[in-house]
């Protein structure tokens, strides 16, 4: 298909693109296949609540970059972002559908829920969009009310379980497992002591969802090998520490990788987060939680 070709265009936010959203996704790209037409997702960024309510701290299941990855691999040719900003909060919805959808994106077709608002200050609606594919000759599919309820239960699921350490919950309704994605930087040198070096993870993006303190198991790619390991999360209270991190033990695995750039899935949670009396218990209990790991991935690779 041709980059300016007829598109068949479903809007959202798709954060997590989780089992919910991949079902839409699923019928645009049908729908795209059935007419010769290229399938296109519209998103926007920032997050309106970001913008449009500035104290609102919204965590995301994905970063911006995650969320046009996850996309694509649906087999979505195209992922159109829209920055959000008050100025395109306040387009007015004849606006937004004659500039965007029909000018910029030759639109033929449009999946969108029933109850979806746009314009300024979301004043118009699916009837509406109906009135305007009449003018502009496209056409209007619904997503039901079903299908809306199973997205936003999926997502408020998914955030809840995360923030609550339900990995295996989360990884069910994403229909994949939860990653971050970070790079490697120095830390304290403290797992080298204990003799388990740790690869310390930035994660630039401030509103990215990290799940709850605790002890993971995880897996990486990289290079080409699938390289497991336990992560944890929180501020090693047992040393004095007060600021939030995010360290992996990788098993079997000795090369540099600072500054090198991590995609990490969550696979299990093992364990909160504890202060013991000294490093000689916290050592005792890396151990079992290295044991445990290494327990699961076994038992999951039979």
């Amino acid at each position: 298909m041709i980059a300016n070709s007829a598109k068949i265009v479903t809007v959202g936010t798709f954060d997590g693109v989780h089992i919910g959203h991949q079902k839409i996704l699923k019928r645009v790209v049908n729908l795209a296949t059935a007419n010769d037409y290229t399938p296109v997702v519209l998103t926007l960024f920032p997050h309106p609540r970001m913008v449009l309510k500035k104290n609102d701290k919204i965590k995301l299941l994905n970063t911006i970059d995650e969320r046009i990855e996850l996309l694509k691999s649906f087999d979505i040719e195209e992922v159109v972002v829209k920055k959000f900003t008050e100025e395109f909060a306040d387009l007015s919805a004849k606006d937004y559908v004659k500039n965007i959808l029909v000018d910029e994106l030759n639109i033929k077709q449009i999946v969108i829920g029933y109850d979806h608002h746009f314009g300024k200050n979301r004043s118009a609606n699916i009837d509406d969009l109906k009135t305007y594919a009449k003018k502009y000759n496209f056409k209007v599919e619904e997503i039901s009310a079903q299908d809306i309820e199973d997205v936003t239960v999926s997502s408020t699921k998914i955030r809840n379980a995360l923030e609550t350490g339900q990995v295996a919950i989360a990884n069910s309704f994403l229909g994949y497992n939860y990653f971050i994605t970070g790079n490697v930087i120095k830390g304290k040198g403290l797992g080298r002591t204990l003799d388990f070096p740790t690869a310390n993870i930035f994660i630039k993006e401030s509103y990215k969802l990290i799940p709850c303190d605790g002890v993971y198991v995880v897996k990486s790619m990289i290079g080409d090998s699938t390289v497991y390991g336990m992560m944890n999360i929180g501020t090693n209270p047992t040393v004095g520490g007060k600021a939030r991190s995010i360290e992996v033990h990788f098993f079997n695995f000795k090369k540099d990788i600072y500054n090198q750039e991590l995609r990490i899935e969550f696979l299990k949670r093992l364990r909160s987060e504890q202060k013991f009396d000294n490093l000689e218990a916290l050592k005792t209990q890396l151990h079992e939680d290295m044991h445990n790991t290494k327990d699961y991935i076994e038992k999951q690779n039979e």
